[in-house]
């Protein structure tokens, strides 16, 4: 029998392998999250929506995807979909962190850890981005901000959500990208999304389109208030720039090329923007008992004719990058200020829950 690189035969390897417990991929899924386990009292009742193999499996994923270990995440959590929200981030974090308030450390992939002008350079640079970087401005009590580049489409949207969930994190939201639908959108509006066309597909199995994703109230209004703080516009005014409505998320990136196959959808949906992360956010949101907001920048008018296309963006629309990221920390430091108890409550839960969040 051959042995292998450490050492062991075959049948060294299978005694080891007796002595661990492994996981059983068979035993392991979202059967409690996804309320389809039926009381029955013959047999223990979950204590968690995640068993301890699901969590140790998104634990090891978060690490290899966002190259941060599980440990420096925080519990207000954004999501992005495009690198330059992140450049503006890396240079807020770093900034709070020198101010000496409230933020203690900023960590980058690789787990480099910066706490202020005097930190320690890394002995090594980062190597490559992982799939989907993650940054984290810490607090010591965890209640943060973290940072994600999601990148584009609803598989990486749910892959990311998917494995968060397991933290218990108190909010996720979406700051990104999307195609404005209205003429009286410009490039660089808001809009809040509200409600939601699930055009994405990736959660049909686990989460049936049937099932309404309803908005978090206490998210949208913080939310449209930061919006009010950061911009500086207020009661009518604020209309000018911001929109609230139905967002539909598509897992088609050309889907201006099936506008006539899209366009009856669009228009009885009342849809006023066009995504392909936002839905799918919301829904595992939903589904994870994770409160979840929505917020999106305009970057093109594809039904009007204003493409997406190289050179288009102009000084008008790069400052709302970070403006828009703005927005989106101005709204985890409402949610934290007004008490977390309050995003916690029962409109996400179903009628048979585990007792432990």
């Amino acid at each position: 029998m051959e042995e292998a690189a450490t050492g062991l035969t075959e049948a060294d390897l299978l005694l080891l392998q007796e002595q661990f417990a492994l996981p059983n991929l068979h035993a392991t899924d979202d059967s409690i999250a996804n309320c389809e386990l039926l009381p029955d009292a013959s047999r223990p009742r979950p204590l968690a929506l995640f068993t301890a193999e699901r969590t140790d499996y998104s634990l090891a994923r978060l690490h290899h995807y966002t190259g941060t270990t599980p440990g420096a995440f925080q519990r207000f959590i954004l999501l992005t979909n495009y690198q330059r929200y992140v450049e503006t981030f890396r240079t807020y974090a770093r900034a709070q962190v020198d101010a000496g308030g409230d933020y203690t450390a900023f960590i980058e992939p690789g787990d480099q850890i910066y706490t202020g002008p005097r930190s320690t350079p890394p002995e090594a640079p980062a190597g490559s981005l992982p799939q989907m970087p993650a940054y984290h401005l810490c607090r010591p009590d965890g209640d943060g901000i973290t940072l994600i580049n999601i990148g584009v489409g609803p598989a990486n949207a749910k892959t990311m959500t998917d494995h968060l969930a397991v933290l218990r994190p108190h909010c996720w939201l979406m700051v990104g990208h999307c195609a404005g639908l209205r003429r009286s959108q410009m490039l660089g509006d808001y809009v809040l999304a509200h409600g939601y066309v699930r055009d994405d597909h990736v959660l049909d199995a686990d989460l049936p389109t049937w099932v309404p994703v309803p908005p978090i109230a206490e998210v949208q209004v913080a939310m449209q208030e930061a919006t009010a703080l950061v911009t500086g516009l207020h009661d009518s005014a604020i209309k000018t720039r911001l929109r609230t409505g139905t967002v539909m998320t598509t897992d088609n990136r050309d889907w201006e090329l099936r506008l006539a196959h899209l366009f009856t959808q669009i228009n009885m949906s009342r849809a006023i923007a066009v995504d392909m992360e936002s839905a799918t956010i919301a829904a595992n949101g939903f589904r994870f008992r994770v409160p979840y907001g929505t917020l999106l920048c305009v970057s093109d008018k594809p039904l009007h004719g204003e493409l997406k296309l190289r050179g288009m963006a102009n000084a008008f629309y790069r400052e709302r990058v970070s403006q828009h990221l703005m927005v989106g920390i101005e709204t985890m430091r409402l949610l934290r200020q007004q008490g977390v108890t309050r995003l916690h409550s029962r409109k996400l839960r179903g009628f048979d829950e585990p007792p432990f969040r």
